[in-house]
């Protein structure tokens, strides 16, 4: 046994049967909200959800009549690890129809909800020890799975003055090696897009550094004004993709995505799939081809979030939650609270208690900075958001 080994081997003898350093990683903190917000409804409290980004919308009816077809002639046995050859397919057509691009299918690989995806993408991307690019506020799970695996996420705070989006000038003003940058437009918390330009100008910037650019695009789909979402793959047949069925599609808990990668990475991921997973759920598979043929009623879907934002962004700034970042596109609103307070986890806390609204607060997708915001999500029913915003006008802690 070498050096190294016994070094960890005696580190972990004195520290006992504890968990392992790699676990010792941040909560995500809008399931610890989600997990509070069920044990006070379970307690008979009535709570309007608007802490996670959930449709309160069903998974479309395509999908649910193609799951019910195949439990009556399918044994629902192992897929390839890489998906389904249909919906492998499906997906690729999915591209032609929405951006007017191809991308074979041999380049997709369908995952176990987007963050099968990022698992296998980093795991396959970036070494121990690596340094990713992520902008801040930001999903919170991405630094969070990178520092588990060893890598080491690099902040880029983000502002009004970018619109809530990193720069190029940015990445070429880090001196500091980078292995990759991963961005998502239309973005969580915010809700803000890149412009096709900045995105351009992102892919060639880490292009120029030898970086790996990965394009989140699970809120593709969710756009708002006469906006669209531009796929990278548009712009680079380099940069990996990760998209799901759970935002658009309303699928959250069926946990089904995929990803778009060079040929290259193909087969590397396909073996890390095959050992981590398998595949992904047989069932969730069949839904997500049948989902496809559910556009009218995803677009309906789509209406509803659209009338929730309206409501919002008309409402809330009337019971107190006046500063609201640009919202172009996913289903959340991000507030400025600094004039209520500067501690927003216990913010979110009092209001969940005090008013049964449930929300996240900012310091989950903003470590430095989050302390001064609060996340709405609108993803849910349209009298819910009427109901928030008449528990939230009535509550004294906004009042006066």
């Amino acid at each position: 046994m070498g050096d190294h080994q016994n070094d960890s081997v005696r580190s972990r003898a004195a520290r006992g049967l504890s968990a392992s350093r790699r676990s010792d990683i941040a909560s995500f903190i809008v399931m610890d909200i989600m997990r509070t917000a069920a044990a006070r409804e379970a307690a008979g409290h009535r709570i309007v959800h608007m802490e996670v980004g959930q449709p309160g919308t069903p998974a479309p009816a395509g999908a649910r009549a193609a799951l019910l077809r195949a439990l009556d002639c399918d044994p629902l046995g192992y897929t390839q690890a890489l998906g389904m050859p249909q919906l492998r397919e499906r997906i690729s057509r999915h591209y032609d129809e929405t951006y007017g691009i191809k991308v074979p299918s041999a380049r997709i690989v369908v995952t176990s909800g987007s963050s099968a995806g990022f698992v296998l993408a980093f795991l396959a991307l970036f070494d121990a020890g690596d340094r990713v690019a992520l902008p801040e506020p930001g999903y919170p799970c991405y630094r969070n799975i990178l520092r588990a695996l060893g890598c080491e996420p690099v902040m880029l705070a983000c502002g009004p003055s970018t619109r809530w989006m990193p720069t190029p000038a940015e990445i070429d003003a880090v001196d500091e090696p980078l292995s990759g940058l991963l961005v998502a437009s239309p973005a969580n918390p915010t809700g803000t897009m890149l412009e096709p330009e900045r995105l351009r100008g992102l892919i060639e910037a880490c292009r120029r550094r030898g970086m790996r650019f990965i394009s989140d695009e699970i809120y593709h789909g969710l756009t708002y004004g006469g906006l669209d979402a531009v796929t990278a793959l548009a712009l680079s047949d380099d940069a990996i993709v990760i998209n799901s069925f759970s935002k658009y599609f309303s699928m959250t808990g069926w946990r089904i995505g995929w990803m778009v990668v060079p040929d290259e990475l193909v087969r590397p991921i396909e073996k890390l799939a095959q050992n981590l997973y398998i595949s992904a759920p047989t069932p969730s598979q069949v839904a997500a081809l049948g989902a496809f043929d559910s556009r009218e009623e995803l677009e309906a879907n789509r209406a509803i979030y659209a009338a929730n934002r309206a409501l919002l962004l008309d409402g809330l700034p009337k019971v107190g939650f006046r500063d609201i970042v640009p919202a172009d596109g996913a289903f959340y609103l991000y507030c400025n609270i600094a004039e209520l307070t500067g501690d927003s986890g216990a913010f979110a806390r009092k209001m969940l208690d005090e008013t049964g609204v449930a929300a996240t607060p900012g310091i989950d997708f903003d470590a430095t900075r989050g302390g001064h915001f609060l996340r709405f999500s609108y993803a849910g029913k349209h009298a819910d958001m009427a109901e928030a915003l008449d528990r939230l006008s009535r509550w004294e802690s906004l009042r006066g």
